[in-house]
This record gives structure tokens, C-alpha cells and sequence, in this order.
């Protein structure tokens, strides 16, 4: 990456970072599909800066017949799996990769009063990617600037299923989708202009709460960006997560 790193290995990430060489394709001129694609386990996207947005985590003991996954960003699980103040890690293989919107994607747009839309980087389809700030009407880019709201929420009560509990936000499946909620649709994005498409284009958003970084591809993901298809198996739960719900 091209900003300071948080220390690897450490007590919950065992793995160092090691210089990458990627290489990602992306449709220049990206069609919607007729329904979204979970992303599972492949990569969502690649920030301008050459670092992957992979926001998936490990399933619940690592056997993905539970039907529950971490999500990597919650109070439990983000201690327990060395997340560093820019909100991302390394895979086993060194890969330094986002889990979060990160303080070093925004540079000055951090800064409330620039109320700028930034582009972040490019999603496995082609879209593009961008936080914090967008006009509030999708079509008129002079319209107020607002920062985006995501349209989840934590569901009510508690899980029926594999580690039990309250739905606390522990596991992604802990969220629902409730159209209306906020300002985006289930992948994170929304139609309308941007400063670079200035004639209108689907595009997503990266976000402070959940999904975090887009958990749904509009359109068709390049094959570049599915290298890990599958979930990491019990190899991917720290020890200090293996015992959750026991």
C-alpha cells in the first residue's frame, strides 16, 4: 500500500505483508445483470492505490453449511483478527487487503466541509466505487451533498441456528436488508451522475456502517477477481474465534 501499515504479523493476524503483483480486469463498459450476485468470497473490488476491497470473513468453526459467516468489522471478531487503524490485514500469502472504508482511501475528503465524492477504486464488474459524499437527488449533481446511508439493519431477536445468540452484528448474516432504509440498494450503490460519468452510471459506495464495502456485484465480476472462490475453512478462524457459541 502507499500509506503506513499497522504491524504483521501480530497476536491475531500470524501473517507479514509481502509485496503483491496484481493483476485485475474490469469491463470498460459495464452492464447491470438482471439480479444481484453475492460476492461470497471473491474479491469486490481494487482501490485506486493497487490494495484489493475483500470484506469477506471466515465462516462460523470454518464449515460454511452453518449458513453463518463473521463479519470481520464487528466488535468481536475485528480484535481477533489483527485489523489494523486503516481496517485492513494480510491473507496468508501477504496480501495486504481492506475490510473497511479506510481513513487512507480519503485522503482531504475526510474533512466534512469538502463534502466531495471521491473515487476509491473500481468494483470486479466494471462499476465504480466512491464514498462518502454524493448529491442527494442521484440525477442533479448541484443538489445538496449528503453522505450516503446504507439500507441495513440488525435484525430483531436472536438466531435460530449455528452459534445462537442475539443477532448482535458478530455475523454478517446478523443484518437485513430493508429497501428504504437509506440511500442505497442491497449492493451498496444507487443510478445517477458522478464526476466522472457525468452523463449517469450504476455505481456503489464504500460506507461507515455495514456492508462496509459492497457485499452484492451488479453486473458480471471479472474471473481475476475470484482467485479464493471458497472460504478459508477452519484455517481462516483465529483460535480465539473457534470456541464462539460453544
Amino acid at each position: 500500500p502507499d500509506h503506513a501499515i499497522g504491524v504483521f504479523p501480530n497476536d491475531g493476524c500470524p501473517h507479514r505483508v509481502r509485496a503483491q503483483r496484481h493483476v485485475y480486469r474490469v469491463a470498460s463498459k459495464p452492464k447491470e445483470s438482471a439480479a444481484f450476485r453475492p460476492i461470497g468470497f471473491w474479491e469486490f473490488g481494487v482501490a485506486r492505490n493497487g490494495v484489493p476491497l475483500d470484506p469477506g470473513g471466515p465462516h462460523f468453526r470454518g464449515d460454511a453449511s452453518t449458513g453463518w459467516r463473521f463479519e470481520v468489522l464487528s466488535p468481536v471478531a475485528r480484535p481477533k483478527l489483527g485489523i489494523d487503524a486503516w481496517l485492513a490485514h494480510s491473507q496468508p500469502g501477504g496480501a495486504y487487503h481492506y475490510h473497511g472504508l479506510s481513513i487512507a482511501l480519503l485522503g482531504d475528503s475526510l474533512l466534512a466541509e469538502k463534502r466531495s465524492m471521491k473515487l476509491l477504486g473500481w468494483a470486479a464488474d466494471g462499476f465504480p466505487v466512491y464514498a462518502p459524499w454524493a448529491p442527494s437527488d442521484p440525477n442533479d449533481p448541484s443538489s445538496p451533498s449528503i453522505p450516503l446511508q446504507p439500507s441495513y439493519r440488525l435484525k430483531g431477536g436472536s438466531r435460530g441456528s449455528g452459534p445462537r445468540g442475539a443477532h448482535d452484528g458478530t455475523f454478517v448474516e446478523d443484518h437485513e436488508f430493508v429497501a428504504g432504509l437509506g440511500d442505497l440498494d442491497e449492493a451498496n450503490g444507487r443510478r445517477g451522475v458522478t464526476p466522472e460519468f457525468p452523463e449517469g452510471t450504476y455505481h456503489y459506495f464504500m460506507t461507515a456502517g455495514f456492508p462496509f464495502i459492497p457485499r452484492f456485484f451488479r453486473g458480471t465480476p471479472d474471473p481475476t477477481f475470484g482467485l479464493h472462490k471458497a472460504g478459508p475453512g477452519l484455517s481462516g478462524v483465529p483460535p480465539a474465534l473457534r470456541s464462539y457459541g460453544a
